[in-house]
């Protein structure tokens, strides 16, 4: 039997239309659950398949709310930021001493591009490859917080790039006086968890 939400199910993936009757049933209508259910019928979709879908898409769904019950409160995030920042300035220290070491001082431009080069070359630096080689910085070590993907998943290099970049946002460390993720977090897609509750 036809209802309004019949065409909108019949452009549905078999794995929209799972999803639609399992774990989402109780966000839709009674007259679009009978659409998808007739839809998944009308593709005989196979049970071992149909079961196969479910479990998938309720690990994904299990994992985020993990991954949430996890999430790091603002106190830590705070204290990963006061540890790196330290470990950031110690690594300045030691540039502009090396620096200052090896370049002759009349030098003035390569002076100047060297101490731009230095200031963002360790803050990405740092963050970039502590993130995308071990999870986490050295303030995450501390703190035993871990960054991962929403849905749990180890983030990739690109994710840890684009975290990393989105720190320059200029008011991205004021966005943690609202919510826990910052814009960093969120544009990246990603999370930092408490590794102590595992």
């Amino acid at each position: 039997m036809k209802n309004e939400f019949t065409q909108v199910m019949s452009e549905r993936t078999d794995t929209e239309l799972v999803k639609i009757v399992t774990i989402d049933s109780g966000k839709y209508n009674p007259m679009a659950l009978e659409a998808a259910h007739g839809e998944i019928e009308k593709r005989r979709l196979d049970p071992v398949k149909f079961s196969a879908i479910k479990d998938k898409i309720t690990n994904r769904a299990n994992n985020i709310l993990y991954v949430e019950s996890k999430t790091a409160i603002r106190l830590l995030r705070f204290v990963n930021f006061v540890i790196d920042f330290i470990i950031w300035l110690f690594l300045i220290a030691v540039g502009s001493y090396a620096i200052e070491l090896f370049i002759h001082p009349k030098n003035e431009s390569l002076i100047t591009f060297l101490i731009f080069f230095l200031y963002f070359g360790t803050y990405l630096g740092y963050y970039a490859i502590m993130e995308i080689k071990c999870q986490k910085t050295i303030g995450k070590f501390i703190t035993k917080t871990t960054v991962v993907k929403s849905n749990g998943d180890r983030p990739s290099a690109g994710d840890i790039i684009t975290r990393t970049l989105c720190r320059l946002i200029p008011l991205d460390r004021l966005s943690f006086l609202l919510t826990n993720h910052g814009f960093h977090d969120r544009l990246s897609q990603t999370k930092v968890i408490n590794d102590r509750l595992k």
